[in-house]
């Protein structure tokens, strides 16, 4: 039965079960997104080390004394500073990724000049700010608001950021026994990112989604039909709860939610390139459901339906 046990500056912390714990980012606060903490017994394991150092410090801190036990596994759902950027505070457990996400961890997230990515940082706040201001759309604006905010964060700990890598690296599965509790990492492809990993506690019967599954948001998409796949792939594991990357706790009606919005772009965007609709016709013809108008994003739906529209151009 899930609870709230406990609230730091950066996020909520649930029970969902006898030593699994779900930590739910607070808005703007420096987390960004959702991690886990899973008492395997004799281990302590931990998903996704969050947006920050200062979160991930948080999130180690909660950890250890929920438990009273040291982490000894890190895991990193996909490369993204949101899931990654916390991994320093790791440095001394075992982080475990995918071959692919550690490639793109040192490829993208390597900082060389400091005093540039702060400039390129404020520069991109300001532009941020100069977004707030001029838009119009409600939902857009408190997006872009959230997205300062937390950029805002990452830049207050720009300076001691170190990226620290995976050190244990699977392709498709990988399992860790504990004395208590066993967890499964399955790793189907990339939907969100390139390499997008999930873990399953098989006897719990929880899943931590990393952003394959997110909470009334246009996730931005890598492939649209590998994120589809994987999504029907989890429908037929034996799930109770599921902790998205972005939002609350929910089961799996989240990924119902997901494979409709996919599935509905994807149809959309093959119809539009058979009537040989341009990009930009195609996106001012689509109507956005209802369900979906009160989705935060930065870009809204558009940016998917770019992605979606040539993915399929392409293919």
């Amino acid at each position: 039965m899930e609870r709230e046990i406990v609230e730091t500056t950066y996020f909520t912390l649930h029970t969902l079960c006898d030593g699994v714990f779900a930590a739910i980012a607070k808005p703007g606060q420096g987390a960004w997104s959702n991690a886990g903490i899973i008492d395997l017994g004799d281990e302590l394991l931990v998903f996704d080390s969050l947006s920050t150092p200062s979160a991930g410090e948080e999130l180690r801190r909660q950890a250890e004394s929920l438990t009273g036990k040291k982490v000894k596994y890190l895991i990193n759902s996909h490369y993204h500073g949101d899931h990654v950027f916390g991994n320093q505070v790791f440095s001394d457990t075992t982080i475990i990724s995918t071959y692919v996400t550690e490639k793109l961890c040192k490829e993208k997230n390597m900082i060389e000049d400091y005093e540039k990515e702060k400039q390129d940082m404020n520069q991109y706040l300001l532009h941020l700010k100069n977004q707030i201001d001029s838009t119009e759309d409600t939902i857009i604006k408190a997006s872009l608001i959230n997205q300062y905010q937390e950029m805002s964060k990452v830049l207050d700990d720009l300076f001691q950021l170190q990226l620290v890598l995976p050190s244990l690296l699977f392709e498709e599965k990988l399992t860790i026994r504990g004395s208590d509790k066993t967890v499964e990492l399955y790793c189907l492809g990339g939907g969100h990112s390139p390499s997008d990993t999930f873990m399953y506690l098989p006897k719990e019967k929880i899943a931590f989604m990393g952003d394959l599954a997110t909470e009334d948001l246009h996730v931005p998409i890598y492939n649209p039909e590998e994120f589809l796949t994987t999504l029907k792939r989890v429908k037929q594991i034996d799930i109770n709860v599921i902790v998205p990357g972005h939002g609350n706790v929910a089961d799996l009606t989240l990924c119902d939610t997901l494979i409709d919005y996919l599935s509905l772009m994807t149809q959309r965007a093959k119809e539009a390139l058979q009537r040989k609709l341009s990009l930009e016709d195609f996106i001012s013809e689509f109507g956005i459901p209802k369900e979906y108008r009160e989705w935060k994003g930065v870009n809204g739906i558009k940016a998917n339906l770019t992605t979606i529209y040539k993915y399929f151009q392409k293919s």
